[in-house]
C-alpha cells in the first residue's frame, strides 16, 4: 500500500488495441477546436461535481490555451512518458503557473479515440482508491482519478496527436497521444485530492459562488490569452532519440 506521489508519479494508461491505421496529417480536432475544447472542460467538471463523497472546495475548472500549447508541443514528441520539463524553471511549461500536472493516454485505436472516453477511463481508477485512508491499492494506479479531480487544480489544456511513425516507449508501430495538462498541479504527496464536505461549503474566496457543486469565481474562471510558446517545442511530429532512453524517474506506469 503506497501513498499517492506528488505529480512527478507518471499518470499513464496504455490501450492496446488492433485498430490499423493511416498515415497523413492530424486527424484530430486541433487545440482551437470550440467543440473540443468545450468537451474536454465539461467532462471534468462533470466528474468533479460527482466525487462520492461529495467534495466542499472543488473548484470550477476552465480552460488554458498555454496548458493546451503545452500539451500539443509534448503529445508531438509521440512518446509515452511524462513531459520532462515540468519541474524545470519558470516558463518552461507556462508563462505564469510554476506548478503543472499532467495526465497521458497513448493508444494504437486511433479510430476509437474520444475525449469523454479516455477521461473516463481515468476516472473508473476512483475503484482502486479509498478517500478515507487516501490510499491506492496495491498495484494499482489512481493518478489519473486524483488530478482529474484534484479540488484546486481550476484549469485544463489538453491535446492529441496522431503518431504515424509510432510512440516511443510502447509496441505501437503507430497511434496516438493524448496529454491534459493541468494547473495548480495535483498529486501531493500526502493530501486528500479534495475536502470532503457539503457542495461549496469550503470555498475559500469570498467572491465565489456555487453552481452545479462547485466553486465558481469570475476572475479565476476568465479565459486568457497568451502569446507564448515553450522554447523547447519545434512545433514538428517528431522523433527525439534522447527521450527513447530509460530514465527510472519516467518509468511507465503501466495498467494490467
Amino acid at each position: 500500500m503506497g501513498q499517492l506521489r506528488l505529480h512527478q508519479f507518471l499518470c499513464i494508461v496504455m490501450c492496446l488495441d488492433l485498430y490499423t491505421i493511416s498515415s497523413g496529417n492530424n486527424p484530430f480536432p486541433d487545440i482551437t477546436d470550440e467543440k473540443f475544447i468545450n468537451e474536454c472542460v465539461s467532462v471534468h467538471n462533470n466528474n468533479r461535481s460527482s466525487v462520492n463523497p461529495p467534495a466542499g472546495n472543488m473548484l470550477y475548472m476552465t480552460w488554458d490555451d498555454a496548458l493546451a500549447i503545452t500539451a500539443r508541443a509534448w503529445a508531438k514528441r509521440c512518446v509515452f512518458k511524462h513531459n520532462i520539463y515540468l519541474e524545470d524553471e519558470k516558463n518552461r511549461v507556462h508563462p505564469v503557473f510554476t506548478s503543472v500536472g499532467e495526465n497521458i493516454w497513448a493508444s494504437s485505436a486511433t479510430s476509437s479515440f474520444s475525449v469523454s472516453h479516455v477521461i473516463r477511463g481515468w476516472v473508473d481508477e476512483v475503484k482502486y482508491y479509498n478517500y478515507e485512508t487516501n490510499v491506492c491499492q496495491e498495484e494499482k494506479k489512481c493518478g489519473h482519478y486524483t488530478q482529474v479531480v484534484w479540488a484546486t487544480s481550476y484549469k485544463v489544456g489538453c491535446a492529441v496527436q496522431k503518431c504515424p511513425n509510432g510512440v516511443k516507449a510502447t509496441p505501437y508501430k503507430a497511434g496516438a497521444v493524448f496529454v491534459c495538462n493541468y494547473a495548480t498541479s495535483g498529486n501531493y504527496d500526502g493530501e486528500k485530492p479534495y475536502q470532503e464536505g457539503k457542495a461549496c461549503s469550503a470555498c475559500k474566496d469570498a467572491n465565489d459562488r456555487c453552481e452545479a457543486k462547485l466553486c465558481h469565481n469570475k476572475e479565476r474562471d476568465e479565459l486568457k490569452r497568451y502569446n507564448w510558446k515553450p522554447n523547447w517545442d519545434t512545433g514538428l511530429v517528431q522523433k527525439d532519440p534522447s527521450l527513447t532512453t530509460e530514465d527510472p524517474s519516467l518509468a511507465i506506469e503501466e495498467l494490467p
